[in-house]
């Protein structure tokens, strides 16, 4: 039996796009800098225009730190954008230009999706968000998670290629649905 995500999802806690009633939430334990993840992120973004408002989407950081040296500086630009409501804008401008993740990169991201640069570069050096996403790698790490990205659909970890036929294959059977 796959393993099962351990740290359920927390309409307060997680960044969620979707309704909160949807019948299929799928999770993605991901890695800012992962070429995988950047390869997924067009795929998932197309699957939740095609499976729509019966998709919940949750994203959580999984950042290799050993082969990714700017995955948790992203993953803590994501939670600092977060804390001002632009989670989603960060997620994307990050994704979308995966290639410069580096310090001010980041900041020019920042600048571009509207947040003020002095307060989101503080939360950076002072590192403000660091345990919000160990939280979320340990959760990863307990729910079976060791490589990115790796999704869980209705809490079961789907161990299935990142294609869009095959991720809208397993959101039609997945645990849960009714038929």
């Amino acid at each position: 039996m796959p393993p099962r995500l351990t740290l359920p999802v927390n309409e307060k806690r997680d960044h969620i796009l979707g309704r909160p009633d949807a019948p299929i939430t799928l999770v993605e334990y991901g890695d800012f800098e992962c070429p995988h993840c950047g390869a997924a992120y067009p795929v998932v973004e197309q699957l939740r225009k095609e499976v729509g408002s019966r998709l919940r989407f949750v994203y959580r950081h999984f950042p290799m730190t050993q082969i990714h040296p700017h995955a948790e500086l992203a993953a803590e630009a994501a939670e600092a954008a977060g804390s001002h409501r632009k989670f989603w804008q960060m997620h994307d401008m990050l994704f979308t230009h995966q290639d410069a993740l580096d310090e001010a990169h980041i900041a020019d991201y920042a600048v571009e999706i509207g947040l003020a640069l002095k307060p989101f570069l503080g939360a950076l050096a002072s590192h403000v968000h660091a345990a919000r996403v160990r939280e979320d790698f340990m959760s990863g790490a307990r729910s079976g998670v060791n490589g990115t990205p790796t999704f869980f659909i209705n809490d079961v970890r789907y161990d299935g290629p990142s294609d869009l036929d095959s991720l809208l294959d397993a959101v039609d059977v997945a645990p849960g649905i009714r038929r």
